[in-house]
């Protein structure tokens, strides 16, 4: 029997970083997973899929060069070799992982984990002891109860990111993040792509204003279909999705159907609930400290059912490895950012007006139109918009909604603002560098002051 102190459970973003964490706060650490390291994330999720994404990027600026004085004739792209790249990018991704668990002294078990007590896991008949355990087994894809879903070239986010090939058209059903980005991927390729959701708008979390730019942005690419409740599937050649649009039924047809629903938690058969891990609807519950209902346990990730996020798992992670070693690290969800890689990216983080209004806080808004910045019109990209929420009395930031070249990369400045409790006024004396597309936040900072230079006057 091998000993550890701490035994984490999935080599996900959360649980290979906790991993690390444990080893580094001196406490001997093993990391049990039955697949590749890196999880869903790296395998089968966030890097694959921006992979794809970064490659029919390139094909759209290629195929439209000439705008720019760039000569390219006769532009096509090789799905294969996209996906030969993306492969690549994470197989490199992967053995950096491998390396650093190495390089800190965890010891990798390969092997599917079961708990079978507090302190004990069974892997493939062997039994690891330890003291403290992290639970991070992480999610797949959700398959809800439609009939057909299990026909011909009907698939999911797994199965997309499998091809070496790509069909002719697409019906995607859930227009929340994963679906609309697989929208953009595919309709960027020139693939006609149907979005069929069953809520009133896409995008939970977005702004109105934000989704309607990017609807208008994808125009004729994409037929975003709201309010509408899939019936049936009948898979083949060609797939024949059957929903209901206001009590009428409608089809839609495509070379291959992707169901993008959300996530279920791998917490089956894991030996939770006989051990009396007190769960909810499949999710782990965990206190403020990561702490389960049997103390010593620990969970982590998609499976606790906060935020289901790579970067809310491995904040977790940290958290949790810190709590293993004796301290009372509490976990925070006030201040997430979330990322969304359509065409412009979408990014936002803390509170929408809405939310605002419903807490009954008095705030300001700032906006920037992004067909002002002179970096997005260099690119031709001049589509979006900076919007920031404050504190009308005390002027602290509330939340910002991004939709820009690059957004994903610069919430983080209103994220470190907010985590500092930065006031608009602090954001918009903040000097940015130009030409930036960065320069939309102080923009629509000076905005929020009725002071923005690079705006017509609003009307009294």
């Amino acid at each position: 029997m091998k000993e550890f102190q701490v035994a984490v459970l999935g080599g996900g973003p959360g649980g290979y970083e906790a991993a690390i964490r444990c080893s580094q706060l001196g406490l001997k650490t093993a990391l049990i997973e039955a697949r590749e390291l890196g999880g869903t994330c790296l395998n089968r999720g966030c890097i694959p899929t921006k992979a794809l994404l970064h490659s029919a990027e390139l094909f759209e600026e290629a195929k439209n060069a000439a705008a720019f004085g760039v000569k390219a004739e006769n532009v096509s792209f090789d799905f294969a070799a996209m996906a030969k790249h993306k492969d690549g990018v994470v197989a490199r991704l992967r053995r950096g992982i491998e390396a650093l668990e190495k390089g800190h002294g965890v010891e990798v078990i390969r092997g599917f984990g079961k708990l079978t007590g507090k302190n004990t896991i069974d892997i493939n008949g062997e039994t690891v002891r330890a003291e403290k355990i992290i639970l991070a087994m992480g999610s797949a894809p959700a398959r809800p109860p439609i009939p057909g879903i299990d026909g011909k070239n009907v698939m999911t986010s797994d199965d997309i990111l499998a091809m070496e090939s790509c069909p002719d058209s697409f019906v995607i059903i859930g227009g929340g993040v994963i679906g609309m980005e697989f929208a953009t991927l595919f309709a960027t390729l020139g693939k006609p792509v149907t979005v069929i959701e069953m809520m009133p708008s896409i995008l939970p979390g977005v702004e109105k204003e934000i989704t309607d730019l990017l609807l208008a942005g994808l125009g004729k690419k994409v037929k975003v279909i709201t309010g509408a409740k899939v019936t049936a599937i009948e898979g083949g050649d060609t797939v024949t999705v059957r929903y209901e649009e206001n009590g009428t039924a409608q089809t839609a047809q495509g070379g291959a159907c992707i169901v993008s629903v959300g996530r279920r938690p791998m917490t089956k058969d894991m030996g939770l609930e006989a051990l009396g891990i007190r769960m909810n609807r499949g999710f782990v519950d965990v206190d403020d400290f990561l702490e389960t209902s049997i103390p010593g346990i620990y969970a982590i990730g998609d499976i606790t059912g906060k935020i289901q996020l790579a970067h809310v798992a491995s904040a977790q992670g940290l958290a949790a490895a810190a709590n293993c070693a004796g301290k009372r690290e509490r976990m925070a969800y006030d201040i997430v950012p979330a990322c969304i890689y359509t065409s412009p990216e979408i990014a936002y983080v803390g509170m929408t007006e809405e939310k605002a209004k419903a807490a009954g806080r008095e705030f300001a808004v700032g906006r920037f139109n992004v067909a002002g910045n002179g970096r997005a019109m260099v690119m031709g990209a001049a589509s979006g918009l900076a919007k920031i929420l404050s504190d009308a009395k005390t002027g602290e930031i509330l939340g910002a909604q991004l939709m820009a070249p690059r957004a994903t990369d610069m919430i983080a400045e209103i994220c470190a603002a907010m985590k500092c409790e930065g006031t608009i006024e602090e954001l918009a004396a903040t000097i940015h560098p130009h030409p930036t597309v960065s320069e939309v936040i102080m923009e629509a900072a000076h905005d929020a002051e009725g002071l923005c230079c690079h705006a017509m006057p609003k009307r009294k």
